[in-house]
């Protein structure tokens, strides 16, 4: 007899109901008990002794409540597998009773009259989050519809916001009779009667068909905002293209959320009418669109990239007892690509650039960047690109790109037309759906120049501004920058000076934290290590159990690359500090130095933007070791890695003072000879003559190039024709 003053109403079973109607109706909680369920968990839910989060909540908080399905579970076992199967019921009886039990927590507030009166309070939004797994966009299917789904993903554009009508208030045309009628929520509209309820009296003209008219202005309306959604780039299987999903986000949720965000949501799988739906759909009544309705997002931080990875303390021991080892930074860069052989300079530098530096925020509110760029620039067969595969694999977020396949709004964001709502959107592009990763820039040097100057900003303030249609705004893109590109003429030329063989702009140079030149070199014993490597990676590559050990291996260095960047954020000592700003005036030193040997400028400039670089990758290998102090023995690491990289590649090619050896003296008194001051010969021809002369070619074009510094020749159509000037 408990059910008794539940105030529900009861009849008895006439004959027009059939049996088994009954039976559902009494095994089903009547709508009375679930809110009194409900009010009950909001008032009494306790997460200690005496502590009550959802009461407390609600007091500070009246505008929105969020609600762990956990705790749910935890107070009553019936009440999330309801929100679970019938969402869109029950969700809106969960916000009715966080209105009650506020109004019941509050205080009554004085009238203008002086009595007493309860506090007005509008409404109450439920937000729901949980710890389960989000599922796959690519697994939304039918059977999903209306019931409660937790996707992850990553925003690519946001609409602006619109009013949502919640109820529409109507006008009848002909006796002005007035009516509410609620909207459905999420993009669902509203169901108008087709005919006026009132009852002409006589002599009166009965209402026509359809008399109604909305008021606007007398309608409740709430925010609404659409997003879409893209699956995470990690997520998408090889060969396919990512997926979509509108989702509708509305009240408190909107403009929460830029694009380029990593999101995971719960909300209601639901469906509705494309307004413009294409045209082979538009006499099929059935089909219809699917979207989300929003009920809880949990945004996906930079450093838990992943959704909110949870490391369990066996991980973190083991992480800890790896980082306390003498050989940590060693054992690193050797999980660093293991089947590509040598290069170990340039492993070092992938491992700083996966760890990264400390992001700074300053008082002024200057922000630092932390991450490292690395700029590959060499032959062909010298394993670059394998370095950016191996990157886009092992990075928590990563984006491989090719350059000749990128433009700019490809790789910054694009400014696109809704063709429905016809209202400019931004959707971001590679840059700012790597934000908090990598982004791998595959044949650099292919780029067109005006594509590669979108990036500047994007490698140095860490953000990408759009001012296109109407549309002015900032977007993250706190990403890393891993490129590989080819000399101008594909191999590098040791003939050549550095600024010829590094054919980039000085200002995209001084963005890269380091710069290697990777040649091939020929060496009998190191080809035949090479060979012997290469072979033995073919013949072993069908081994399964190496296989799982090698993956395993690879999923460690990801979760190990995560933990370092979320738990650590190392800083200099003092002794640190001293050696790096002795080192930096010796580098300048010698830049102007051989400026004024050689009377042009080094092709790297060496600029306090490198001196920053020396910080962030003295910062990443403290990282790697889980230490929050970077030591003096970590700067001279980087200083070292600075000078085999950069430093190198600012000495590299030939100088003016290339020493004359007397074949090329030789060659020079025959070109000489051929061509007279004034005039023109084909470089071919040149060469043909002076090889059927017995000389060597390679010594030819030597001396060639030596006069063309000298000023003494120049070329001429494409390098073709040779004019002597002096």
């Amino acid at each position: 007899m408990s059910g008794w003053d539940e105030g529900a109403v009861y009849y008895s079973d006439q004959a027009q109901f059939p049996e088994s109607g009954s039976d559902a109706a009494a095994t089903a909680p009547s709508r009375h008990t679930i809110l009194q369920k409900f009010k009950e968990f909001i008032r009494n839910f306790e997460s200690k002794k005496n502590v009550f989060p959802y009461r407390e909540s609600l007091v500070h908080n009246s505008k929105s409540l969020l609600v762990h399905l956990e705790d749910l579970l935890a107070f009553d076992a019936e009440l999330p597998s309801l929100l679970r199967s019938s969402p869109a019921d029950y969700l809106p009886l969960f916000e009715t009773a966080a209105v009650e039990v506020l109004q019941s927590l509050r205080l009554k507030e004085q009238a203008e009259s002086g009595e007493m009166k309860e506090p007005d309070i509008r409404e109450v939004q439920i937000l729901l989050s949980s710890k389960e797994d989000p599922v796959s966009m690519r697994f939304l299917g039918a059977q999903y519809i209306s019931k409660l789904v937790k996707i992850a993903g990553i925003t690519i554009a946001a609409s602006r916001v619109k009013a949502k009508a919640t109820y529409v208030s109507l006008v009848c045309k002909n006796c002005q009779s007035t009516k509410e009628v609620p909207c459905r929520p999420g993009l669902g509209g509203a169901i108008v009667p087709r005919s006026c309820d009132h009852v002409p009296q006589l002599g009166e003209e009965p209402c026509p068909i359809d008399p109604w008219m909305v008021v606007p202005d007398k309608s409740k309306y709430v925010d609404q905002q659409t997003l879409k959604l893209q699956e995470n780039p990690e997520d998408v299987p090889t060969g396919e293209l990512p997926r979509n999903m509108l989702l509708s986000v509305d009240r408190h949720l909107v403009q929460r959320i830029v694009p380029g965000t990593r999101l995971t949501i719960i909300g209601i799988y639901s469906i509705f009418q494309g307004a413009n739906s294409s045209t082979s759909h538009r006499g099929a009544v059935a089909v219809r669109q699917p979207y989300i309705r929003v009920v809880g997002i949990e945004e996906v931080n930079e450093s838990n990239s992943q959704g909110h990875t949870a490391f369990t303390q066996e991980e973190i021991e083991e992480f800890k007892r790896f980082a306390s080892r003498a050989d940590a930074y060693e054992a690193i860069c050797s999980k660093i690509a293991p089947s590509i052989f040598g290069e170990e300079n340039v492993k070092k530098a992938v491992a700083c650039l996966l760890f990264g530096g400390s992001r700074k925020n300053l008082p002024d509110g200057v922000k630092l960047r932390g991450d490292v760029n690395v700029l590959l620039l060499g032959d062909p067969s010298t394993a670059k690109s394998q370095f950016l595969k191996f990157v886009e694999k092992t990075a928590p977020i990563a984006v491989y790109t090719s350059g000749k396949g990128s433009s700019a709004a490809g790789l910054t964001a694009s400014v696109i037309r809704d063709s429905s709502s016809r209202e400019f959107y931004l959707e971001g592009g590679a840059m700012v759906l790597a934000d908090g990763g990598v982004v791998c820039i595959d044949e650099f040097d292919k780029m067109r120049p005006e594509d590669r100057v979108a990036i500047h900003e994007a490698m140095e303030q860490q953000t990408i501004s759009i001012a296109k249609a109407g549309i002015t705004t900032v977007l993250n893109s706190r990403t890393s920058v891993l490129a590989a590109a080819n000399p101008p003429s594909g191999r590098y030329d040791d003939l050549k000076t550095a600024q010829e063989n590094i054919d980039l702009q000085t200002t995209i140079l001084s963005r890269f934290d380091l710069i290697f030149i990777v040649k091939d070199k020929r060496d009998y014993s190191r080809d035949k290590i090479i060979a012997s490597h290469i072979i033995k990676v073919h013949a072993s590559a069908d081994t399964t159990s190496a296989d799982s050990r090698v993956s395993k291996e690879e999923n460690w260095l990801k979760r190990y690359i995560q933990y370092c960047r979320t738990e650590c954020h190392p800083r200099l000592t003092e002794s640190a500090s001293n050696r790096l700003q002795n080192e930096y005036v010796r580098f300048r030193q010698d830049m102007r130095k051989q400026a004024n040997e050689t009377g042009e400028a080094a092709a790297v400039p060496i600029t306090v933007r490198q001196l920053e670089a020396i910080i962030r990758l003295s910062e990443a290998i403290a990282k790697m070791k889980l230490s929050h102090v970077a030591t003096e023995a970590d700067v001279v690491e980087a200083v070292n890695l600075f000078k085999v990289s950069t430093i190198e590649a600012a000495q590299s090619g030939i100088n003016q003072q290339v020493t004359l050896t007397p074949e090329i003296k030789q060659a020079e008194t025959q070109i000489k000879r051929r061509i007279g001051i004034g005039m023109r010969i084909s470089e071919r021809k040149l060469i043909d003559e002076l090889a059927r002369m017995g000389m060597n070619e390679s010594i030819v074009r030597r001396a060639l190039i030596i006069m063309h510094q000298r000023d003494e020749i120049e070329y001429k159509h494409e390098r073709r024709v040779i004019v002597r000037k002096l």
